[in-house]
């Protein structure tokens, strides 16, 4: 990593909040923190802007292109908690530190989880479907396609991390059972039942009625769901994506949709997002859709700022570790 001179002070600090929705720079002027900053809304404003930065504030509108004219930049803040977009080992060459998001989102994203589950199994997405028609829907006599119950459900989750964890908690006050993989299941911090190393995913997906992704996007997740993966779950039960969608076989699921190897699916990431209008899962009945919104509450603003002002005090006392380090 190159020396770079001492961290500017709080004082001499210049923010650039990069973010086409976000009013990150409203939310650090409510807290009077003392510390100057500016929001680009656009690609075309954060590039002509993106050199009067010491401290960077981005996810989606990153480009590597941004480094060649970001001379002062010391911090780069990822507003997520992915980070695969940055060019980690070019940002530790420069001596710019990076830490993501961890965390931020975690109360949204697991409750986002049984939004989607219960969007299944109560049938809403129908039900809505139905209101907008004006269609009154008669009692089902065939109890297969009834709506259903969570008690005495297996959850399977792949990822027991901060949000896969909390998942685990909301499952048990639901009197689901909850099976999980984790690297190392001794570190496991939610109320699961069992917990897997990776290698025996396989345990988790025969068992459980819905599978939950939440675990990182790397090379040991990209692709972690497809045809095999499908083939040994049971025909009743229900995929739910909330990690990224690189992490799962889209073509195979689409086949495992189709032809009823799964029963349904509940998706707020796509490996190509915005997803094509020409999709084929927009037209899916056994598919709930969210357009990657698990995360985006009317809090999140508040926790990334949190985030940010704690690590920005830390190197303003010239300390080396960061919360959510990552470089």
């Amino acid at each position: 990593m190159a020396n770079p001179s001492p961290f500017p002070s709080k004082e001499a600090l210049n923010i650039c909040f990069a973010h086409i929705a976000y009013h990150m720079d409203e939310t650090l002027g409510r807290r009077q923190s003392g510390v100057k900053s500016f929001q680009a809304w656009t690609p075309e404003d954060l590039m002509a802007r993106v050199g009067e930065a010491d401290v960077l504030v981005i996810s989606g509108l990153w480009t590597n292109e941004l480094l060649a004219s970001a001379s002062r930049l010391r911090y780069v803040q990822s507003i997520g908690a992915g980070y695969d977009q940055f060019p980690v080992e070019e940002l530790k060459a420069r001596g710019i530190r990076l830490a993501n998001a961890s965390g931020v989102n975690r109360n949204a994203v697991s409750e986002h989880v049984f939004a989607l589950i219960l969007a299944l199994s109560r049938h809403l997405h129908s039900g809505r479907y139905n209101q907008s028609k004006h269609v009154w829907r008669g009692m089902i006599s065939d109890p297969t396609k009834r709506e259903d119950e969570l008690a005495g459900k297996t959850l399977g989750i792949l990822g027991m991390g901060g949000i896969g964890s909390r998942v685990a908690k909301i499952a048990k006050a639901f009197d689901m059972k909850v099976l999980a993989t984790k690297r190392n299941p001794a570190t496991a911090q939610g109320p699961a039942d069992q917990v897997f190393t990776p290698d025996q995913t396989h345990k988790v997906l025969q068992q459980s009625d819905y599978v939950v992704l939440t675990c990182a996007l790397n090379d040991e997740t990209r692709g972690l769901i497809d045809g095999t993966e499908f083939s040994q779950m049971k025909r009743s039960a229900y995929l739910i994506n909330v990690s990224r969608g690189a992490c799962v076989n889209e073509p195979a699921l689409l086949e495992a949709l189709r032809s009823g190897t799964i029963a349904g699916a509940g998706l707020d990431v796509f490996g190509d997002e915005p997803l094509p209008e020409d999709s084929p899962f927009w037209d899916m009945e056994n598919v709930v859709i969210t357009p990657h919104t698990g995360g985006e509450t009317q809090v999140y603003e508040e926790n990334v700022v949190d985030i940010l002002l704690e690590n920005i005090g830390r190197l303003c006392r010239g300390e080396d570790e960061l919360l959510n380090q990552v470089v």
